[in-house]
């Protein structure tokens, strides 16, 4: 089992990034982006000196945080396809540089004005994940599929058709404690329910390779893709982060955690922090209490 963490949400700067993975006294970091870019994006140059900071540091990316496949990405337009195709051929080769053996990806967005039962679009989307999953296992690497605002997390039945669908050792669940709480269960006609995160877990539990620890609650809906949340630290929101993980490592869980506070720059009155101070501070406090958290369930779990 090991720590790790966005750590663009500490710090743009890769120098930075390295500093507070090492004051969690962490030697992994899962990438997403480098001074605002994500790290399949950034140029060749600027990759090579990430790692090479990285190697020199001791530190290494145990996860792309790609957006293959993201949220963003209309399944409807050809585009998406393609596009998510080429960002994957990109990280491969740099994953291989890095030793990295795990890309997150995502299966498109949700286009929400057609009926969550789409056989057309499902196909569609199955076929090139598949094609993509096969490109990962060509090269030894896992995609893991994350639980967010996309096609097949729209609901307890798309995730099981999911899984059903694609049979594969390099296509597991990255699972985030925190994104059902403001994803609709889009079965049936509207009104939907939101999804809890246990619930969520217990569909996915088989399939889970990783784990993103986030917390916090619904406020309300909004006119964009994501509704309004009040993330906070783990274990004081709605999404059940101690129940789950002390269910995890129960279970036998050997792999890893990553940190996602979603927290931004937290301010405090009685402290005199810029607003980079702050976003870097509060990532490494949820770090410290994350860690704090985990204590307590290893010493609840050998008492019972």
């Amino acid at each position: 089992m090991y720590y790790t963490g966005f750590a663009d949400e500490a710090a743009d700067s890769i120098e930075k990034q390295i500093e507070v993975t090492k004051k969690l006294g962490w030697e992994y970091i899962e990438s997403r982006s480098i001074e605002g870019t994500n790290l399949t994006d950034i140029s060749d140059e600027k990759f090579e000196e990430v790692a090479e900071k990285l190697k020199a540091a001791g530190v290494k990316v145990n996860c792309f945080g790609s957006a293959v496949a993201n949220w963003g990405k209309d399944p409807r337009e050809e585009d998406s396809f393609k596009n998510s195709m080429e960002e994957l051929k990109r990280a491969i080769p740099r994953m291989q540089k890095l030793g990295t053996k795990m890309i997150r990806g995502m299966s498109y967005g949700i286009p929400k004005e057609l009926s969550p039962e789409n056989s057309e679009i499902e196909a569609k989307i199955i076929d090139h994940l598949k094609k993509m999953v096969k490109m990962c296992e060509e090269a030894g690497i896992t995609y893991v599929h994350e639980n967010c605002m996309n096609y097949f997390s729209q609901s307890y039945q798309h995730m099981d058709k999911l899984l059903a669908a694609i049979d594969s050792p390099n296509f597991k669940i990255v699972y985030d404690t925190g994104n059902p709480l403001m994803a609709d269960n889009r079965m049936g006609e509207a009104p939907y329910e939101k999804q809890t995160s246990w619930g969520a877990y217990q569909h996915l539990k088989d399939k889970i390779a990783y784990v993103h620890i986030k917390d916090g609650t619904f406020v309300k809906e909004t006119n964009g893709i994501f509704p309004e949340m009040d993330y906070c630290y783990p274990g004081e929101g709605n999404g059940e982060v101690k129940r789950i993980i002390k269910d995890l490592l129960a279970g036998g869980y050997d792999g890893g955690f990553s940190i996602e506070p979603h927290m931004g720059a937290v301010y405090h009155e009685d402290r005199d922090d810029s607003q980079a101070d702050a976003k870097y501070n509060t990532y490494l406090e949820y770090g410290k209490r994350f860690k704090g958290l985990m204590e307590e369930i290893r010493s609840e779990l050998e008492e019972d």
